[in-house]
């Protein structure tokens, strides 16, 4: 199993709004690198739900229920999407200014690479997300 870091504009698509659908398509990735991670994803594996621009914060858990599928939004064809489906919401939201202040979190991918919006997480970043979220 891969840990991920996946953004989204909470006024564009919120944690809530996966949660009520039940299941949701993660379009509109426009970025090769991003899309090579999307491509790269296997049911089962956990991406954690990260609310760009409004918030900032990781504010839950979801899962990869299905592999990535050609992006109907994508009238070139080049890109495509992956369904995901909430696991849990973290029992407090972490903020990017927690995650970058943090010595074991400041050299993730999603750190570096601030414009990247589907990126990996090494499991030792993983468990200090779940262990700071916990406080």
């Amino acid at each position: 199993m891969a840990y991920w870091l996946m953004k989204s504009e909470p006024d564009v698509y919120p944690w809530e709004k996966l949660v009520a659908d039940g299941t949701g398509g993660w379009d509109g990735v426009r970025n090769h690198l991003a899309a090579r991670h999307l491509r790269a994803m296997q049911v089962g594996d956990d991406a954690f739900f990260y609310h760009s621009n409004i918030g900032r914060a990781i504010v839950g858990i979801m899962r990869v229920v299905r592999t990535a599928y050609p992006d109907p939004t994508d009238a070139t064809g080049k890109f495509v999407m992956v369904d995901v489906a909430p696991v849990q919401a973290l029992a407090r939201p972490l903020s990017l200014e927690e995650i970058k202040a943090d010595k074991m979190l400041s050299a993730m991918v999603f750190v570096k690479q601030p414009r990247l919006s589907v990126s990996p997480v090494h499991p030792h970043e993983w468990a200090r997300i779940l262990q700071l979220t916990k406080k």
